[in-house]
């Protein structure tokens, strides 16, 4: 069993705080949330929470333009949640693509019942369209929510997750600092209880969507 467990608190609580920008560089976070990287031992994929993070109590808008209710619309569903941006050249594709090709082992009642949600972190390029493009070619099911970046951003700081606003470069690129961590809502309580990082492969993802499908742990 490849777990860490650790409590939502200390997780808040620890002193370095550092957000990943896609292409693989790292920056001072001040908001004052800290970051998660995938756990302390890097030979462990899960990081358990003695203490889950409550879901949010956030409305945005899906890729169809139609207002999303993140609590309603996955309750009692197993959920996994990230925070990303479309125009990420690495670390955000490569996470949707393992979770895509983890879920296809999944028997098909799992595959329909869980909800893999992609909230962007860049919402004024990340239209409806533009979203839900990028995810169709990772996972048609995959749901995509974009809106008012200040509700993102305090969103995911209740989940211990870091988000700054866009920026660009001086090279012309943009680029969107954000945490990286896929985060389990179990469908018996849908709090999220289970943490993933950036390191996780598509391997550790198909060994434990099966038992995340339950809301047990992986």
């Amino acid at each position: 069993m490849r777990t860490t467990r650790v409590t939502a608190a200390a997780l808040l609580a620890a002193a370095l705080l550092a957000l990943t920008a896609c292409g693989g560089e790292t920056a001072k976070n001040d908001s004052g949330v800290t970051q998660i990287s995938g756990g302390q031992d890097a030979k462990k994929a899960a990081t358990v929470l003695d203490r889950p993070f409550n879901k949010p109590e956030l409305v945005l808008t899906d890729t169809t333009g139609k207002p999303w209710n993140l609590r309603e619309q996955t309750k009692g569903k197993p959920t996994l949640i990230y925070f990303g941006y479309t125009n990420c050249p690495d670390v955000c594709p490569l996470t949707m693509s393992n979770v895509a090709v983890a879920k296809k082992s999944l028997p098909k009642e799992d595959q329909d019942n869980l909800r893999v949600v992609f909230v962007t972190t860049d919402p004024e390029r990340d239209t409806p369209e533009s979203l839900g493009a990028w995810l169709k070619a990772q996972d048609p099911s995959f749901i995509g929510l974009t809106g008012d970046f200040a509700t993102i951003q305090a969103a995911a700081r209740t989940l211990g997750i870091g988000i700054d606003p866009a920026q660009k470069e001086a090279d012309g690129s943009v680029v969107s600092m954000h945490g990286a961590q896929v985060i389990a809502f179990s469908p018996k309580t849908d709090e999220g209880y289970v943490l993933y990082g950036e390191g996780t492969t598509v391997d550790d993802y198909t060994k434990d969507l099966p038992k995340l499908a339950k809301g047990e742990n992986p």
